[in-house]
């Protein structure tokens, strides 16, 4: 989504309405006029007219050098290989393990909306085998190597809770992703429970992962992880919930920083919108995971607008009793907005403008510009 782009993102309710009879759950309306039917890959070449020795080229019709993205990692074996992905619904899982190092996946229609890699796999799904999958193993997507780099593509995970009254482990990750220097543009992460899982590898791994005009939605903590994940320009949007009678429906965000990481989430210059009714949602819960006691969670969303799904009163709450978020690091610095308003001020701690000055992107990545990336 462009930051001049007023259109609403379609939301993954959106596609599911979209889908038609034959269609698999979640579909793709019909290809735009600009996704080219005689150039599937756009300006980014072809088999027969490479960009680089390293590109490889995905279409789910034939016309590439495979025909799902799994293959094509698969073929991609060592660092700094492209994939090109033409217009198309890629139902599947994907792993990028960590020696398929600098990697770039490019959406060749250039608008995240006509290229979809979807499943639906969720926590409590049945293994094959015996055991259910656990909110790691229900990712869609699972990019482990650093150096990683997607642009205009969506990430998504259409498991539904409706569909499945049997299973209560109900997270279903579209995205994991635990490399270095992750970067993430005009992309879309799509879900309900835990759709964008921004992790690292290891407790002591402080992974930097950087999201620039991207859309995320969902209800519970489905912006979640350890990492040191900053979102530019960003759109996160609050689901409405039918099987619940009152608030809250659910929370934006659910940081889980290791204690000795002195950065977690900053959230700078992004919004928050909900199709659930005002008040519904918290802005974050801090989440200390049992296999780190010692995180001290870390979330600062700075020059922000907060719609009115944000509870303004009370945005923040306990995943853990025995680990109030009052005792973590949570902040905010001039957000605007209804959800932003602040009535009970012990409820909504603020920077200062000195302590502002390093809640930036440059302060959070370090040596690290990926805002200056080309495609």
């Amino acid at each position: 989504m462009s930051s001049h782009d007023t259109r609403l993102p379609l939301s993954r309710r959106g596609f599911l309405l979209a889908s038609t009879g034959a269609a698999a759950a979640l579909a793709l309306a019909p290809a735009s006029a600009h996704a080219g039917a005689r150039r599937p890959f756009g300006r980014f070449g072809s088999p027969a007219a490479r960009l680089t020795p390293q590109t490889l080229y995905v279409d789910a019709r034939g016309r590439g050098d495979h025909t799902t993205v799994k293959d094509a990692v698969t073929a991609a074996t060592g660092s700094g290989w492209t994939l090109v992905l033409a217009p198309g619904t890629y139902r599947e899982t994907v792993a990028v393990d960590v020696t398929r190092t600098e990697a770039t996946w490019i959406g060749a229609s250039e608008d995240p909306r006509d290229v979809v890699i979807v499943y639906d796999n969720a926590a409590g799904t049945p293994k094959p085998g015996g055991g259910t999958y656990g909110t790691t193993g229900s990712a869609t997507t699972t990019v482990q190597a650093d150096g990683f780099t997607a642009r205009w593509i969506t990430f998504a995970n259409d498991w539904l809770r409706a569909d499945h009254p049997d299973i209560t482990g109900t997270q279903a990750v579209a995205l994991k992703v635990q490399g270095d220097r992750s970067a993430f543009h005009h992309c879309r992460f799509l879900g309900h429970q835990d759709t964008l899982y921004a992790d690292s590898i290891a407790l002591t791994s402080f992974a930097r992962q950087y999201f620039s005009h991207c859309y995320a939605e969902g209800d519970v903590d489905f912006v979640f992880g350890r990492a040191t994940a900053v979102h530019e320009h960003c759109h996160f949007r609050t689901l409405n919930r039918a099987d619940l009678a009152g608030a809250p429906y659910g929370f934006v965000f659910a940081p889980s920083t290791a204690g000795a990481n002195p950065r977690g989430y900053l959230v700078t210059r992004s919004r928050v919108s909900s199709e659930a009714p005002d008040g519904f949602y918290k802005l974050a819960r801090p989440w200390v995971p049992s296999s780190d006691t010692t995180a001290r969670p870390s979330l600062v969303v700075r020059d922000t607008w907060l719609g009115p799904g944000i509870d303004a009163v009370a945005p923040y709450t306990n995943m853990s009793d025995a680990f109030p978020w009052q005792n973590q690091r949570f902040a905010e610095y001039r957000d605007t907005g209804p959800g932003a308003r602040i009535t009970v001020p012990e409820n909504r701690p603020q920077l200062t403008p000195e302590q502002a000055e390093s809640a930036t992107r440059e302060a959070y990545l370090g040596d690290w510009r990926p805002w200056k990336e080309a495609c």
